[in-house]
């Protein structure tokens, strides 16, 4: 009985034997648009990288008593009272209200990233009173961009407390 099945086999590849292949009639899309796709996903996520590059969690600056400031090792000290008493006027503002850690510190290297960009001397970040995580974390994350210059709590006509003004090189 398995002999007439083998010759029934031989029997029906003999008679559907094909000349050549059959190809596929579905379209597809040329590499080259994938590769294109990919390297702009690639540039997007450096452009990511870069912006968050600067910002660590773990880094800890030592802020004296009083308001929030910071100058820069090389820049003079009057830079601080200029920013106390509001004479930079600031050109560009973000407001971190709402946002969490990880999405404050991405606006936050997008917006300093654009004051260079744009020759912006001076710059706002709000983030507000809340429970105080962003208002905490903000000028650890300032002191290690190496953009800035100095920054100071803001003067009440700016935000006060709740804000910072920011100098740029």
């Amino acid at each position: 009985m398995s002999n007439d099945l083998d010759d029934d086999f031989a029997l029906f590849r003999e008679q559907v034997k094909v000349d050549r292949r059959i190809r596929s009639e579905t379209y597809q899309a040329p590499r080259q648009q994938r590769r294109i796709r990919s390297q702009q996903n690639t540039e997007q996520r450096t452009r990511q990288q870069q912006a968050e590059f600067f910002f660590s969690d773990n880094f800890r600056a030592y802020f004296p008593e009083g308001p929030v400031r910071f100058c820069a090792d090389g820049e003079s000290s009057h830079i601080l009272k200029q920013l106390r008493r509001g004479d930079y006027p600031p050109e560009l503002l973000l407001d971190l209200h709402g946002m969490t850690q990880a999405v404050a510190k991405r606006e936050l290297g997008a917006l300093l990233r654009a004051c260079v960009r744009q020759q912006v001397e001076c710059c706002a970040v709000m983030s507000g009173h809340g429970k105080g995580i962003l208002k905490e974390n903000l000028p650890h994350w300032l002191v290690q961009h190496p953009a800035v210059r100095a920054f100071h709590q803001a003067p009440a006509a700016y935000g006060g407390n709740a804000t910072l003004l920011v100098l740029l090189k």
